[in-house]
């Protein structure tokens, strides 16, 4: 009879691997699946959902991230400050200008589950807007 795996800690602590994606003329949201697996640990064959056993994930030109179709004049983010009257409309194309790594972070932020391992994967997620990074190193280049 075949017993279950459960990695330990420190094993999954010493086995992050860092993943460089370029962002260049992707698309939102299917890049965003893919950032989210690789914080997840998915594609690890030691994937246990209740442990944080995900790789580092470095996003080089962040900003040039393509949306389809009409999103770029149509999509809008809502916020809520808890007042009254305090619904907040934020259309893309603004955020884009202003914070272009904000899209990406928001779309890879919601696919991700809404528990307590949603903050420490969000902290290995490294997004940049232009080409350099100071991970150069992790890479070997």
């Amino acid at each position: 009879m075949t017993k279950t795996f459960l990695p330990s800690v420190k094993e999954v602590e010493t086995t992050r691997k860092w993943h460089h994606i370029d962002a260049t003329g992707q698309t939102l949201g299917r890049l965003a699946t893919q950032i989210a697996v690789l914080l997840m640990g998915k594609h690890k064959r030691t994937y246990t959902p209740h442990m944080d056993c995900g790789d580092f994930v470095v996003v080089t030109n962040a900003g040039k991230v393509k949306l389809t179709g009409n999103k770029m004049e149509q999509k809008v983010y809502f916020s809520h400050s808890g007042y009254a009257k305090g619904a907040k409309e934020t259309p893309v194309k603004r955020v884009l200008e202003k914070n272009p790594t904000r899209v990406l972070e928001l779309a890879v932020k919601r696919m991700l589950d809404e528990n307590k391992l949603r903050a420490p994967r969000m902290k290995r997620l490294r997004l940049f807007a232009g080409e350099e990074h100071s991970f150069t190193e992790r890479f070997g280049k």
